[in-house]
This record gives C-alpha cells, structure tokens and sequence, in this order.
C-alpha cells in the first residue's frame, strides 16, 4: 500500500511523449552495467545499512496517519487466522492460491514486468484484467506503483531513492509508506515517472478518488460473499454461512493481503542488503534466493537491476523464476509477445520509454 497523490480536475491529453530520463550525473544503474560471469561487489555495495540520510524531502519525519494505522489495523485483523473459529480449509487454499494469482500474477508480472518495465505485451483486455488483480493486493493504483518504483530505478540506493534500506532496513521495508514524502505526495510524480499511464482513462480512474482502494473493497465483499454462500450450502444455517464468509475474509483476503505486502517490501528491503551480486550494477541490489522463493522470483534483483527489461530475472539455470515462467507459458497460448529475453539492457529508470494509448 502505497501513498495517496493529489488529483488532477482533469485528464491528461493522450498523446504526450514519455521519457523517464535521469538527471545530467545519472547513477550508475541507469548506464549499461559491467555483466560478469561471477558475483562481485561494487563501491556502492560496500556501503554499510545506516549509511544513508532519509530522502530530503521525506525530513523533517512526519507521519502519514491514515496509512500507519491503516497498516496496523490490517496486520491486527488478519491475525484473527490464528484464531480456531476462523480456521477452515477453503480459507487456507484460498489464501494460498490469492499468494500466486493476485501477487504473482497482479504485481510481479503486471505492475512490475508489464507495466512497469513492459517486459512483454499482451492484449489490452489481459493487461487491464490483471492490473485489477494487482490493485487487490492493496498496494495503491498501478500507476502510482509504477511511479515509485521508476523513480527507485533511477535513483537506486542514493539519497532520493524512495526506500532504499541504507537507511534503515525498517525505512526500507515499510517505514517509507507511512512517513510524508513532498517528492511523492503529489500527482506530479505520476506526470514524470507514469505519464504512459495516467494518460489512460482506465489508470487515471483507478488513481482518482480511492477508487483503487473500492475495487480492494469489492472484492473483499465478493470473498465474503462467496464464503457465506458456501457455508449455507454446506451447513444449512446462518451461523455456518458467517463462519465461512469471516474465514474466507481473513483468510483469503486480510492474511494474504498482509503476506503478499511482506513480499514485495523484501524485495525492496532484503534484496538490497544480503545476497550475493552477478552484475556490478553501481548500488547495493543482491540476488537473495529466500526473496525469489517466496516472491517467485523477484528476488533475483541484482539481475533484474542489471538487465531492466528482460523479463526473466533468473539468469542462471538454478534461479529459478515462476513470473517468468508464467511469462512463457502466456506466450505460449497467445496471450504474451515481444517478450524480452536477457541481455537487452534498458537506459532508463522505466527500462524503455513506454508506448502510448493502449
């Protein structure tokens, strides 16, 4: 879950060219990386956690209150599943099956290799069908998503990187999402970093007054919804539905919404700190084999930060990747193109300067 950006009154006209450039001393992940066979550690990656001052425009700290407790609260319900009256077997394959649908294909293969670095293309109604999946992780709109994370292409473990774990691993999991951030907090990050985006009447509705956080809601209902009906059928009485629509909620929507925040603020946090680096890539980016793991392989991100725009970040027959191989299996049957093997490298922080209109 990410921060609310101020509105527009209006759309932004439809043709507007789009180039995530870096400033005039560009860091060194945004320049063609030094690709060797063996890991290695850079200047950067010798810089210790601690090592970095908060972005300027995140100080002096204040909190952001809506989300700090918005946070806490989810965390809180979602720890009802320990609780043996919201224990059902449908909520558990729920729940382990939301990890894979709505995380892996929502936000590791949407908003992150689609939308963000356009790793491949699909059509229209598969991209927008799967954005939808995304933003029922709760992690905000994509393309504020996409914003955020150009930004940290472009800006990767310097001051402006917006949650570079060199200052703490805390800020970098998490603390970045409930402190005020005057570079982040506005639409004008989305006219930079996501303009290919909010160009698009689809992604400027989902930005626009919470409607991101409506469509979580609905499906949230849709959940509950199910469950109960399943539970009348299975029991015959009320009781026996609300048992089965509250597991079904906590289960299948709170606990994997908490579960699939953890995994992608690892990815952010853990693999900038351990692991173990292929690529001198100029920052502090780590292939961490316990992120892949339990992020299907996003956790292969010093190879991510050195190849933008590949879609696979396993390089290596033993890094092994699930989003891209469901990548493969999409282009299989028709449903993905042009997808980008390893080593085509990108030169901007989005890994390419998007296409406009679709």
């Amino acid at each position: 879950m990410t921060t609310t950006a101020q509105r527009p009154s209006a759309p932004l006209p439809v043709q507007v060219p789009v180039q995530v450039s870096a400033p005039m001393s560009a860091p060194a992940s945004l320049s063609e990386p030094q690709v060797s066979g063996h890991p290695q550690t850079s200047p950067v990656a010798d810089r210790a956690h601690g090592s970095l001052e908060l972005p300027e425009a995140a100080q002096p700290v204040r909190l952001r209150w809506t989300y700090a407790i918005s946070i806490v609260l989810v965390h809180a319900f979602a720890l009802l599943a320990f609780a043996p009256w919201f224990f059902s077997w449908t909520g558990v394959v729920l729940c382990a099956a939301g990890l894979y649908v709505f995380g892996t294909l929502g936000v590791n293969l949407c908003f992150h290799r689609r939308l963000t670095h356009r790793s491949f293309d699909c059509p229209r109604w598969v991209e927008r069908g799967l954005a939808i999946l995304g933003v029922c992780c709760l992690q905000e709109g994509p393309a504020r998503w996409v914003a955020i994370h150009r930004k940290h292409h472009q800006h990767s473990d310097d001051q402006p990187d917006p949650h570079s774990p060199l200052v703490t691993f805390l800020w970098g999991h998490v603390g970045w999402l409930v402190v005020e951030n005057r570079d982040s907090d506005t639409f004008h990050l989305l006219d930079r970093y996501a303009r290919d985006l909010v160009s698009q009447r689809f992604y400027l509705q989902l930005e626009r007054r919470l409607n991101w956080l409506w469509v979580y809601v609905a499906h949230a209902l849709l959940f509950s919804a199910g469950g109960a009906a399943a539970g009348y059928l299975l029991t015959g009485t009320a009781a026996g539905a609300g048992q089965m629509a509250a597991s079904v909620l906590v289960w299948g929507v709170l606990l994997r919404t908490v579960l699939v925040w953890h995994i992608t603020w690892s990815v952010n946090s853990l693999s900038h700190l351990f692991g173990y680096q292929s690529h001198d890539t100029g920052e502090n980016s780590r292939n961490n084999w316990l992120v892949a793991l339990v992020s299907n392989g996003e956790g292969w991100h010093n190879n991510h930060h050195a190849d933008q725009r590949s879609a696979a970040h396993g390089h290596k027959w033993y890094e092994v990747d699930i989003t891209y191989l469901t990548i493969l299996a999409m282009e299989l049957v028709g449903l993905a193109s042009d997808v980008k093997r390893p080593g085509r490298r990108a030169s901007t922080a989005g890994g390419t300067t998007p296409p406009q209109g679709r």
